[in-house]
């Protein structure tokens, strides 16, 4: 089988499978039109978020067999068109679930201890302790919506500290020893702590908004770890400025290009100008599953599972 290698990976992949017997073309500078030219001669691609994979180039791709995401989700990528082209579809979710587990954990004592706050003031040589009197999780309830391998690698996480943690999701029988399910209501209810582990779909864009805020009984935090489109920067700003949301740690934003590679596809906005100056929010560059330690386990899954998948086919 050819494979073509779109985006750069940990060379464990391309080294792994060049010993199974596939054979490996790396192309990471091309466009997408001068890519969608020679697809067709591939039985199967490897790619990261570079850019979409829509109907015109899986029409292209006349042979392809399969697509490997080396990453969680698959929003870049038309998932039911491929399928409908009998091509199969893999992502990783296994590889990088530990690390957002504790990139959505470091935010959040971060946020309750002030940590990106004390430590500026600090460089300024300001040393304001009672300003800086943080809050303890122990004791909060933990509500994660999305209850999958991100949200699960969450709550192992927590299991160390004296809280009640619920999870909402779109399926039924999810929860575990470690998480209880309840409904979207009763989670809102009940949360001081809010956090994403959500997939970008028609239901979760746009999820977070002035309703859906508004609709908690207690001000809350908000951690995003998921996907940027999920919350309405604007909507979030006014519930920060209202106290409504009491703290945000946001590793997406709604402002982030497809390719997550870059931030602005315009000008900064006014509600993106209020986050940056904010106290009580913690920003980081989509990289809650960006650990040395997950870039080795994303192309170990994805090398299992076409190897897998040949198995399969022989």
């Amino acid at each position: 089988m050819k494979i073509l290698h779109l985006d750069t990976n940990h060379e464990l992949l391309i080294n792994q499978l060049n010993d199974s017997g596939f054979t490996n073309h790396e192309d990471y500078t091309s466009s997408k039109s001068e890519i969608e030219d020679k697809v067709s001669e591939y039985d199967g691609i490897v790619i990261r978020s570079r850019f979409t994979i829509d109907q015109q180039f899986l029409d292209e791709a006349t042979n392809l067999k399969f697509i490997g995401r080396v990453g969680a989700g698959l929003e870049n990528i038309d998932c039911d068109y491929a399928e409908s082209k009998g091509i199969t579809l893999f992502n990783a979710p296994e590889g990088n679930r530990n690390a957002v587990g504790e990139h959505s954990l470091a935010m959040l004592l971060s946020l309750f201890n002030k940590l990106n706050k004390a430590d500026s003031e600090v460089r300024q040589g300001k040393w304001l302790r009672e300003a800086n009197r943080g809050v303890e999780l122990d004791n909060k309830t933990v509500g994660l919506i999305g209850y999958g391998n991100m949200g699960k690698a969450f709550a192992k996480k927590l299991r160390g500290f004296d809280v009640e943690v619920l999870c909402y999701d779109i399926k039924e029988s999810v929860g575990d020893e470690n998480c209880k399910q309840v409904t979207l209501k009763e989670l809102q209810q009940k949360a001081d702590v809010l956090s994403l582990h959500t997939p970008q779909t028609e239901l979760t864009i746009a999820m977070v908004n002035s309703d859906f805020i508004n609709a908690f009984k207690k001000p809350f935090w908000l951690i995003n770890t998921a996907r940027g489109k999920s919350v309405v920067t604007q909507d979030l700003v006014s519930a920060l400025q209202s106290g409504k949301v009491l703290g945000a740690g946001l590793d997406v934003l709604e402002y982030e290009k497809a390719s997550f590679e870059n931030l602005f596809t315009q000008d900064m906005p006014d509600a993106f100008k209020y986050l940056i100056e904010a106290d009580n929010v913690l920003l980081s560059p989509h990289v809650a599953g960006w650990t040395i330690e997950s870039k080795e386990k994303l192309a170990q899954t994805i090398v299992d599972k076409i190897k897998a998948f040949v198995i399969a086919k022989i």
